[in-house]
């Protein structure tokens, strides 16, 4: 088993790329073969991926509470 770092690459992976890393890295978590350090090395992975889907889901309701204010603007200039 290949653990990448915990943070490798990660800021460079999309929301999907990220999300589906970090099923992998549940589901080999939840198998319980891996040694202790495979298992560390997994979790921080792990916690670097979910990170990573968090700054996407926050940018994405950021992005919409903006759009949602323009809108608003719109009406109320209407």
């Amino acid at each position: 088993m290949t653990v990448a770092s915990p943070s490798s690459d990660v800021s460079a992976l999309s929301y999907e790329q990220a999300r589906d890393e970090l099923i992998r890295v549940v589901s080999e978590l939840e198998q319980g073969s891996a040694t202790l350090e495979e298992s560390l090395a997994l979790w921080e992975r792990g916690e670097a991926l979910a990170a990573r889907c968090e700054e996407w889901l926050l940018g994405a309701k950021a992005r919409l509470e903006a759009a949602r204010s323009v809108s608003e603007k719109q009406a109320a200039a209407e």
